[in-house]
């Protein structure tokens, strides 16, 4: 390509329904199966992370009234389920709206969204099988869980605003087989769907993601077009006019601001735009209306809090001097806020290393900001108690990259301290202190867990995005070896200590540091990655991607990527680390043929096989990752630990 020799030597393991191909993954996965099931850790691990996997969470919250609506799952449950509860007495009986593993013999159906209408009386839901993510759209009706005859298909991580009286919504969806040129459309309830108009299809490329919203009297409705990853494109509809208005094109704070927009004296430039929130030395995140005022999260190096602003003339904050921030909430991550602006009742769904998902509720009484767990929570003695830190290390260039450092409390980190080292460095996605029954099971058992907050992320707006993207991906990487590095380097842990892991766009993270740094530690857990980066734009939806890592298509960028594309410096004879890959045959975001290809070069290549084995483990009926259920979630991470705890020399 471009007058570059590109060798392909696996390019026949890129067609997954091969005979030849399923024939060979079927050896691969009982060669894994051979290696990690008689150890005796795994049984271990796994039972814990059961216990773990198995505590209350709740996934997403919506509020209308008095209803409280949450993708939850109880104790023991494998899916999460569609809920009803009193936002009164939270507590009391629930209503199970949908339950997706009704029917299911393996529990592999989920729940990827839904959207509560106006009046709380319909939701629309979206599920899956087989971790794919191609949503089915339905509606339920609140009362009594009855499900409408209304049946969508193509509503992949579907986007929906309903009209103010239920009558129907306008939504997104993909043409039939096509996995770009997602449009928005405009249903009526009970009419056929292959009949919804087009309201919005201007797409400035294929890949262009629109979002849908309305004003809550209907009159207006915006799409949001994300055009890459660093450009989103706001298009205003005056449904009285039926006149479109370019509203937004682009970002121009990279850390984020509020503003306030009139819609009936539109401005002609940002310039006449009500600043309500300043652009800061935080992140700020997407505001969300209550009362007459909004709450919105901010983010300092992945930590996150909570700030409540009041509106125009409200007291006792006045407007644009500043929001309070609500105390409370610790070393925390806020996944989601949900609020209803007709009864100002604010919601949060607040998690941290040490704690499941669950719900807050915000409050504002006379002034006095407070927020307080709603529904549910685990019970404190189920969970370990854990030390987290936050630290900064300079990376090869100089360049500060903060850390979040897990352990037990009662734990000093030392040379001799089984480490694993985690990162992810793309999308403008920020490392953020999650729940994980992984990085518990881990942390309890005398593990260290470091989580790198690299360039490409977002922990520090949109610069450090793009510090990380397309010619500067090799900024990543760079920060994550600094990382590895200095773990050692500050006597917290040793290379024969010392694992990496990381999934998606992780998974390249970790694939690169393979093949760049073979000395960087002792084992590599890749998932779901992206590996062959000269060929990718041509499977499934990975198009979408261009933006941000360049297309092989074009000369300059090729050679950014083929600088680093891991399945294309894998060397003969090197001494690799230990490798676990982990694919899908449902996944449908990164296909299984970067893992099936990238394992069997290193299988040929790399030197010490019997101490440093590549093994590679393709799941069935699971995807990405959504959806899975508790009981394969919980066989892959214990073959994980089980991997690592071998090779890092700590098995019991």
């Amino acid at each position: 390509m471009h007058g570059v020799p590109v060798p392909d030597p696996y390019r026949w393991l890129e067609d997954g329904e091969a005979p030849a191909v399923r024939g060979w993954v079927a050896d691969q996965n009982a060669r894994t199966r051979a290696a990690l099931d008689p150890r005796p850790a795994r049984a271990v691990w796994h039972d814990r992370l059961v216990q773990l996997m198995g505590l209350p969470v709740v996934q997403a919250v919506q509020v209308r009234g008095d209803r409280l609506l949450l993708l939850e799952r109880s104790t023991g449950e494998q899916q999460a389920r569609l809920v009803l509860r009193s936002l009164a007495d939270p507590a009391s009986q629930r209503v199970v709206l949908i339950d997706p593993s009704r029917g299911s013999d393996d529990g592999a159906v989920a729940i990827d969204w839904f959207f509560a209408s106006n009046t709380g009386d319909l939701v629309a839901v979206g599920t899956s099988e087989g971790g794919t993510e191609n949503s089915v759209l339905r509606v339920v009706r609140a009362a009594d869980g009855r499900v409408l005859a209304d049946e969508i298909p193509n509503c992949r991580a579907a986007s929906v605003a309903w009209e103010p009286d239920d009558s129907g919504f306008f939504y997104t969806r993909y043409p039939e087989g096509d996995e770009y040129h997602r449009t928005v459309h405009h249903h009526t309830l009970g009419e056929a769907w292959a009949d919804d108009p087009v309201v919005w299809a201007e797409h400035p490329t294929p890949e262009t993601w629109p979002e849908v919203s309305t004003s809550p009297d209907g009159r207006f409705v915006l799409v949001d077009a994300m055009v890459g990853w660093s450009r989103s494109d706001q298009h205003l509809l005056d449904r009285r006019t039926g006149e479109w208005h370019a509203l937004i094109a682009g970002l121009d704070a990279p850390k984020g601001r509020v503003v306030s927009i009139d819609l009936d004296h539109l401005p002609t430039s940002p310039a006449q735009w009500d600043t309500l929130v300043p652009e800061r030395d935080l992140v700020v995140g997407v505001p969300k209306p209550v009362g007459d005022g909004f709450v919105v999260t901010t983010s300092r190096s992945g930590v996150d809090a909570i700030e409540w602003w009041a509106g125009e003339s409200q007291s006792p904050l006045p407007h644009g001097s500043g929001g309070s921030v609500i105390p409370g909430l610790g070393v925390c991550a806020v996944a989601q806020l949900a609020t209803d602006r007709t009864t100002g009742t604010a919601l949060a769904l607040v998690t941290g290393f040490d704690a499941p998902m669950s719900v807050w509720r915000l409050d504002r009484p006379d002034g006095a900001m407070s927020a307080r767990p709603l529904h549910p929570l685990a019970d404190p003695g189920s969970v370990p108690e854990l030390a987290v830190s936050h630290t900064e290390y300079a990376s090869i260039d100089g360049t500060p990259i903060g850390m979040f450092l897990v352990h037990r409390c009662d734990l000093e980190p030392d040379a001799g301290t089984a480490t694993i080292l985690n990162g992810y460095g793309g999308f403008a996605i920020t490392e953020t202190p999650v729940w994980s029954p992984t990085i518990a099971a881990w942390c309890e058992a005398g593990g260290l867990y470091a989580i790198a907050g690299l360039r490409g992320g977002f922990e520090h707006g949109e610069e450090w995005h793009q510090a990380g993207k397309r010619a500067n991906k090799q900024n990543v990487f760079d920060d994550f070896h600094a990382a590895a590095d200095w773990l050692v380097a500050t006597g917290k842990t040793s290379r024969d200590r010392l694992a990496i892991a990381g999934g998606s766009n992780g998974g390249l993270l970790v694939g690169a540091a393979l093949t760049q740094r073979p000395d960087l530690c002792r084992a590599v857990w890749c998932a779901v990655p992206l590996l062959d980066m000269i060929r990718f734009p041509q499977f499934l939806i990975a198009r979408l991607w261009t933006d941000e890592y360049g297309d092989p298509e074009i000369a300059e960028e090729f050679a950014w990527l083929h600088a680093y594309s891991p399945y294309h410096h894998v060397i003969e004879g090197e001494r690799y680390p230990a490798v676990l890959l982990s694919t899908a045959e449902g996944d449908t975001r990164v296909d299984p043929l970067h893992a099936r290809k990238m394992a069997a070069l290193l299988q040929s290549a790399a030197a010490d096989q019997a101490h440093r084995p590549v093994l590679l483990h393709q799941e069935g009926r699971a995807g990405h990752g959504a959806g899975k259920p508790v009981g394969k979630r919980a066989s892959e991470q214990a073959d994980v630990l089980a991997f690592f705890s071998w090779q890092l020399g700590i098995d019991p």
